[in-house]
């Protein structure tokens, strides 16, 4: 574990803006990480009038696929230099943070995403390096970041990665899923166990289930109409291939 402590604040930008939390009012964040170029998928979510933070190298990565950030979060250590003076030259909000630090630059992201002034819907989005760089510790640890508590208050929490899609529904929150008949989905308690999941729309229905985080019994179900996911206690991570 890293040192806790000052050096976890944001460094003043070389331009010297004021590195507030002031930003335009926005019920949608977008937090846009690095791990590869975004899919159309995944740009196709982003809507026009986002709160877009890019996290390190993900702005390379947004400017690559014409999603323009707002704000650049992290110890930007990944960042190319032609993505940094990008940054400089468009005036984004930047928040530089030490290396030697607790927080990802997605943990970060997420939580510059929060301060934006009527949040209610985040989207995280990202690629999927090629296999010889691919980090799965990465991945783990993006997924585990969105079932973060302080996250639990907004109306919905999704991700692209790559092509995959992903849902997480915090405690008490349910879903109708974009899904047409026939396509798979799975069901995963990696944040821990959770209870109370109510699943119809779908070929093996679920009332009042439970999940623990060490089974996968949620694997590979499959969607019929107006498939809907609910689940009352614990975090559950809908994933859709």
């Amino acid at each position: 574990m890293k040192p806790t402590g000052p050096q976890d604040q944001p460094k003043n930008d070389a331009a010297g803006r004021a590195e507030s939390s002031d930003s335009p009012a926005s019920s949608h964040a977008v937090v846009v990480i690095g791990g590869g170029p975004l899919s159309p998928l995944a740009v196709e979510q982003v809507r026009d009038d986002a709160f877009i933070i890019a996290a390190d190298s993900g702005l390379d990565h947004a400017v690559a696929a014409g999603v323009r950030p707002h704000a650049l979060v992290g110890d930007l250590d990944s960042i190319s230099a032609s993505g940094h003076m990008w940054a400089y030259a468009h005036e984004l909000e930047i928040r530089q943070h030490p290396n030697d630090k607790d927080l990802t630059d997605t943990e970060l992201a997420l939580a510059r995403a929060l301060a934006v002034p009527g949040v209610r819907q985040l989207l995280l989005i990202g690629g999927i390096d090629d296999p010889e760089d691919r980090r799965l510790d990465h991945v783990l640890g993006t997924l585990l970041s969105l079932g973060s508590t302080a996250l639990a208050g907004l109306s919905s929490v999704r991700a692209v990665l790559g092509d995959t899609r992903f849902l997480v529904l915090h405690p008490g929150r349910s879903s109708v899923l974009d899904v047409e008949p026939g396509q798979l989905f799975s069901l995963l308690a990696m944040h821990g166990p959770c209870s109370g999941i109510t699943v119809t729309g779908a070929r093996w229905e679920l009332a009042d289930a439970a999940l623990s985080g060490t089974e996968a019994r949620g694997l590979s179900n499959e969607a019929t109409e107006h498939t809907e996911v609910r689940v009352a206690s614990g975090v559950l991570t809908v994933v859709i291939p």
